[in-house]
């Protein structure tokens, strides 16, 4: 019996085709609903472009899946269908958008990082 050997991931025999196309979907998605400017958008095209740009040179799924360095073929499929519902949720909350109402002043100081003193 052919495994992934990770529990809840049977193995996909269509794995690089859905993966293609899933990558295919998720910069449409971007491109549809988040503007072309905010960083979500900029680093989920940069990253995806890659890993479709890996995809479509390379037929064989050890190749994808050590170029991709992300996991096995089925969880990069997971990794993908998970980013497309993202980007719905990001386009709802609309989060590049400014703040209804700005941070008090020195809100953050807190996770600053001691200096060493080595």
């Amino acid at each position: 019996m052919v495994t992934t050997g990770i529990v809840g991931y049977p193995v996909n025999a269509n794995a690089r085709p859905e993966l293609i196309q899933l990558y295919k979907r998720t910069l449409d998605e971007l491109k549809t609903k988040v503007p072309e400017k905010a960083a979500y958008r900029q680093s989920v095209e940069a990253f995806t472009t890659h890993r479709l740009k890996i995809a479509e040179e390379n037929e064989d799924i050890a190749s994808i899946e050590k170029l991709a360095d992300a996991g096995q073929i089925e969880e990069l499929i997971s990794q993908a269908q998970e980013e497309i519902k993202l980007i719905s949720k990001m386009a709802e909350w609309k989060a590049w958008e400014p703040l209804e109402e700005q941070i008090p002043p020195r809100q953050w100081e807190y996770f600053k990082k001691a200096p060493s003193t080595e």
